[in-house]
């Protein structure tokens, strides 16, 4: 039966999913030259989760997404759509999300990795809502999900205290009346080599700090708002932010700007769960909403940025 074009579409269902190991800042001590006090101060990361070596980027993909597929209430075959953002995974082909779908089962998706950096999961979001307004498909899996200890440098201490391992995804349907924002999103090639991945058969997560603070904390917040105002919202309308979870810092400087009541749910995940890069958005999302600490159907603000500095945003209404 042929598809029609639908009018939106929103997020019907969240999940998660996190290794068992903790990492935390006196066991990183062990390795490097740092200690528990250094790194809370420069980045608010107290732990970190950290995959078992036979633990693979498919598998965690898969334990995220099945649960969301469960909440949703949806049959596998109702999935037209799979889409895995990553910039970790060693597999080229099959992609992961071919992988996912099928241990979970979905008979015939449309199934693609994307790589974005650490915005992956919200340009991945933005290209499903497209898909499945255009009549593609009526229903979704997108997923974020990092193995970033298999790129960490574990003798720079300027980064393999920032970085941990987990998924999270989400499902979207069609809706009459949809609940996902316009999405902002962009680049800025000049920086591109800001945030990257080291290439040598062996890659490795390396950035330039200060180069992304500075880049963040003054362009972010003018995206920030202009998602908003696309959906049609002033940034004190919103219910929550679920910004990447880079370091707290970042996330800080950027929420000041907007001025935002203490009424807003800030994801702070990064605090227990340190920078999981495509996966930090979902991961937050999909924690927050497991404890309901945000309200069914508020606006949250899903803003995304890394790799490349390439930033994407959008409000989705929470399931």
């Amino acid at each position: 039966m042929p598809v029609t074009a639908a009018p939106g579409s929103r997020v019907t269902a969240l999940g998660h999913y996190q290794p068992a190991r903790v990492l935390t800042n006196d066991d990183l001590a062990a390795l490097v030259d740092t200690d528990d006090e250094w790194i809370r101060r420069r980045t608010g990361i107290a732990t970190r989760r950290i995959a078992a070596e036979d633990e693979s980027v498919t598998d965690m993909a898969t334990a995220a997404a099945g649960k969301a597929l469960a909440a949703s209430g949806l049959a596998p075959a109702d999935i037209g759509m799979i889409t895995v953002a990553t910039c970790s995974a060693i597999d080229r082909c099959p992609s992961i999300a071919a992988q996912v779908a099928g241990r979970l089962g979905l008979p015939s998706p449309v199934a693609f990795d994307l790589n974005n950096g650490c915005a992956g999961f919200c340009t991945a979001l933005a290209c499903a809502d497209h898909s499945l307004r255009a009549g593609a498909a009526r229903n979704a899996l997108v997923i974020g999900v990092e193995k970033m200890s298999d790129v960490t440098d574990w003798t720079d201490r300027r980064t393999c205290v920032l970085l941990g391992d987990g998924a999270g995804a989400a499902v979207l349907s069609v809706a009459d009346e949809g609940g996902i924002g316009p999405v902002v999103w962009g680049s800025d090639p000049g920086r591109g080599d800001a945030v990257r991945l080291v290439d040598d058969w062996h890659p490795r997560f390396a950035q330039d700090g200060q180069t992304v603070f500075r880049w963040a904390t003054t362009e972010l917040p003018a995206i920030a708002r202009e998602a908003c105002a696309r959906a049609g919202l002033a940034p004190s309308d919103l219910g929550g932010v679920v910004t990447h979870q880079a370091n707290l810092r970042i996330i800080d400087a950027i929420l000041r700007q907007l001025d935002l009541p203490d009424s807003v749910v800030i994801a702070q995940d990064v605090v227990e769960s340190g920078n999981t890069s495509a996966a930090s958005v979902p991961l937050a999302l999909s924690k927050l909403t497991e404890r309901r600490e945000l309200p069914s159907g508020a606006p949250v603000l899903l803003l995304a940025f890394g790799g490349g500095l390439s930033w994407a945003g959008q409000v989705v209404t929470c399931p």
